[in-house]
């Protein structure tokens, strides 16, 4: 075992005895029998609520270098009650990866990072979830990409949109393909987290039955991630419009990505972009 290895499975085991150090029994619906002579749970204890044996989760505690599932390590997370950056901090030390993100049951929007969105002004600006739905969007996005407001759930989802709406087929024109690669590129990348969800399988197969193209592409499997770069739009009043796209995770939000698009500085795009939200 590299010393790399070994390292990081002691700072593992460390991480998990003071996580377990800090529940008592009554936190997790357990007798606690008296005085113990140390603080929290026993490994015996936490085992149980993982659903795991005893040895397995005493070899993890002990820095052996063992091989441990993705699914033990949920329960475990789940049992010492950790929060999400504990939940990632244990996945890095146990397996060297992030787990998979876990979908929100609903998706809602600090008002400052509306307020974000606002504030960016000629710089269309929204917000995507993991399933790449738009669930918010200043003023700008609303007029070059379309009416977001009244649009279903489904006809935000940006990957349904790509493939179905006329009106983003006309603003791309020429450079619809390309937009329309990538973005199913970035859906392959985040479906891979989320094989087994009814959700995204009955939106491939919808999505199937519709364009022909989506048929064509989806069982290449190209996956890629992160922004565009530049973005060429015909906008059917504003005309010619280009920009650079930018995109980031929000820190306390990590299932929501917000993309921006700058005008580009060296065409008159911004403008462009001050006349049309004069109006």
């Amino acid at each position: 075992m590299q010393q790399s290895d070994h390292s990081r499975l002691h700072e593992l085991a460390q991480f998990l005895r003071t996580r377990r150090a800090r529940i008592s029994p009554d936190q997790v619906g357990l007798p606690g029998e008296g005085r113990r002579r140390t603080p929290g749970l026993r490994r015996s204890e936490v085992a149980a609520l993982a659903g795991i044996s005893i040895d397995w989760y005493t070899w993890l505690e002990q820095a052996r270098n063992i091989q441990v599932s993705a699914q033990v390590l949920e329960n475990i997370a789940l049992a010492l009650q950790l929060d999400a950056i504990e939940r990632k901090h244990l996945f890095l030390l146990a397996i060297q990866q992030l787990p998979a993100d876990q979908i929100p049951a609903e998706t809602t929007i600090s008002p400052s990072l509306q307020r974000f969105l606002d504030l960016q002004l000629t710089s269309p600006a929204y917000v995507a979830d993991q399933r790449l739905n738009i669930v918010a969007w200043n003023k700008a996005a609303n007029m070059i990409y379309g009416n977001y407001e009244q649009m279903s759930t489904r006809e935000r989802n940006s990957i349904w949109r790509t493939f179905t709406s006329p009106y983003v087929r006309e603003l791309l024109q020429e450079n619809w393909e390309n937009h329309a690669r990538h973005r199913l590129a970035h859906f392959r990348s985040s479906y891979a987290a989320y094989t087994d969800d009814p959700w995204w399988h009955e939106l491939i197969g919808d999505l199937n039955e519709v364009s022909p193209e989506f048929r064509e592409w989806w069982p290449q499997h190209d996956v890629l991630n992160g922004p565009e770069g530049r973005k060429v739009n015909h906008h059917p009043t504003a005309g010619l419009l280009v920009f650079d796209q930018v995109s980031f995770r929000v820190t306390d939000s990590p299932h929501l990505t917000v993309t921006i698009n700058l005008p580009s500085s060296d065409d008159d795009t911004l403008s462009k972009m001050n006349r049309l939200l004069s109006k």
